[in-house]
């Protein structure tokens, strides 16, 4: 079974703008293309997992995050890096439209895009990070059995132990990078 990097999109990879609504609103943040190719010359995979309930909200649609996910792996490649796959969660819980507006278990902090990623990729997720810049992210890391790095963290939050925090994706991946070669 292999490990892998669990990604947050929006604040990790790309600029956060709220809900992102056009293509001309991606910006990838500074140092991601090198630091994903860091993490992928150390053996793990890299998986998005990102919540998308703009499209439970009706802000946009499934295929505009389809267009968002191939602009941003066009753009990796350009660079030298490739992420292996993205996942993302429509759905909220108490807010928006049908079939959208449900409690289901792929809205992070919840498990459910992990386990999908990991049955699909042979992914043992107690070898895997979450990285993301939100406290759901941490918590999804505690969640699933695995490490866990928040970014730009301004306040002092109670984090979950699994989580440490580092100010960006780069300092991130070379503090994964410290750890040592993946058993």
């Amino acid at each position: 079974m292999r490990a892998a990097i669990f990604l947050d999109r929006d604040g990790t990879l790309i600029r956060e703008v709220g809900y992102l609504s056009s293509l001309t609103q991606i910006e990838i943040l500074p140092d991601v293309p090198k630091a994903l190719k860091l993490l992928k010359s150390l053996g793990y995979l890299l998986i998005v997992v990102t919540n998308q309930s703009g499209v439970a909200r009706g802000f946009f649609d499934e295929p505009f995050i389809l267009q968002v996910h191939s602009v941003l792996q066009e753009r990796f490649i350009e660079q030298g890096a490739r992420i292996d796959a993205f996942y993302y969660c429509p759905h909220h819980p108490t807010e928006g439209k049908p079939p959208y507006d449900i409690d289901c278990d792929c809205r992070k902090p919840k498990t459910g895009m992990l386990k999908k990623a990991a049955s699909e990729h042979d992914i043992d997720i107690s070898r895997s990070w979450v990285i993301g810049d939100s406290l759901v992210d941490a918590q999804l890391a505690q969640n699933a059995g695995c490490k866990g790095i928040l970014l730009k963290v301004d306040c002092d939050l109670l984090l979950p132990p699994c989580c440490i925090v580092k100010p960006d994706l780069w300092e991130a991946a070379s503090y994964i990078a410290s750890q040592g070669a993946l058993r």
